[in-house]
């Protein structure tokens, strides 16, 4: 029986690539997306649209699409980046990169809590912006607030899923060059869906709850 994987924000980017390699792996992909894109379409997964993550008919029609599905690995990749600069702050750009970054992973996650099967994973996809010990450089305030945010649900998550065998895993894929970023990056999506896989894969009980760079380092708080 083949294993199932849930990742969100899969239309483009990293999601994207995630689909690709875990159907490559023979998991049953269930990519879900505000919009599929047209190479999402042609991937041949389960497609799960019209969802947006940040808000609750979203997340309810992820739930109601996967009906009775088992969930052994859920991939929480949906994500958006502001830049915001010190005295022209838009605090609706903020609410909404707390919306989607922060909150939609903890509710997505929480929503399908009872479909986790045992010793399942969850991954969030958050970023080393998010750690305060590396911040040297400022700015990009709603981005890195949110991604703090969810590094502290992610290990509240460890914690409180550890009874029933899921192990959590906060990741950041690195520069990559997505269309989030312009393009701009060290790594391709399909290099840091690769890596990233490779720490889900590594990811024990034991190590619930840490923050790593997808090649292998763990970052600071």
């Amino acid at each position: 029986m083949s294993q199932s994987v849930v990742i969100t924000g899969a239309s483009r980017g990293i999601g994207l690539s995630f689909c690709r390699l875990y159907q490559a792996r023979g998991y049953d992909v269930y990519a879900v997306c505000r919009n599929a894109s047209e190479e999402l379409k042609t991937l041949g997964v389960n497609v799960i649209d019209g969802a947006d993550v940040a808000q609750t008919q979203g997340i309810e029609r992820i739930a109601s699409a996967l009906g009775t599905v088992t969930i052994d690995l859920l991939i929480n990749n949906a994500g958006i980046l502001r830049n915001e600069v010190l005295g022209e702050i838009d605090a609706d750009a903020i609410r909404q990169q707390f919306e989607t970054n922060a909150l939609a992973p903890l509710l997505v996650t929480e929503a399908l809590m009872n479909h986790l099967a045992e010793n399942a994973k969850v991954a969030l996809v958050s970023s080393r912006m998010g750690s305060v010990t590396d911040n040297t450089s400022g700015g990009y305030y709603g981005y890195r607030m949110s991604k703090s945010a969810l590094n502290i649900a992610g290990v509240s998550l460890s914690h409180d899923l550890k009874p029933r065998g899921v192990a959590v895993a906060l990741l950041h894929p690195g520069l990559v060059a997505t269309e989030m970023v312009g393009g701009h990056g060290d790594i391709t999506p399909d290099q840091a869906a690769v890596r990233l896989a490779q720490r889900i894969d590594e990811l024990t009980l034991e190590t619930s709850g840490t923050f790593w760079h997808s090649n292998g380092e763990v970052l600071p708080w």
